[in-house]
């Protein structure tokens, strides 16, 4: 499975950005695809995960009515839309794959992309 995340970029307060993590490869079975990020000098945390097949999501609370997670089927890909950013946003985000359902923590996952850097700043 490969996945190759994009679409980061620099970004004013309050501002909107769109991540895409388009997944190649045997990803049939892998039905959660998840984004996590890491700022400067801090651990990496979750972010948002999605199901393939259900549509279900989930959020860390620090993004919750900010942030929304979809997929496309047809393309293997999936998104986060970012909205209302905040300086505190900025991080590498990571998309993640794993066969179980959704789920947050890191260790979970058996695939990561190479990461995207957000940048919200004025």
């Amino acid at each position: 499975v490969q996945l190759q995340a994009s679409g980061g970029g620099l970004v004013q307060p309050g501002g909107s950005l769109r991540l895409s993590c388009a997944a190649s490869g045997r990803i049939f079975g892998y039905q959660t695809m998840s984004w996590f990020r890491q700022a400067p000098g801090k651990e990496r945390e979750f972010v948002a995960a999605i199901n393939w097949y259900r549509g279900t999501t989930e959020y860390a609370d620090s993004v919750m009515g900010r942030f929304t997670a979809s997929r496309d089927r047809a393309e293997n890909t999936v998104y986060l839309q970012m909205t209302s950013l905040k300086p505190e946003d900025t991080a590498v985000y990571y998309c993640a794959a794993r066969s179980g359902y959704l789920g947050s923590e890191g260790y979970e996952y058996e695939y990561w992309g190479q990461g995207t850097l957000v940048t919200v700043s004025s």
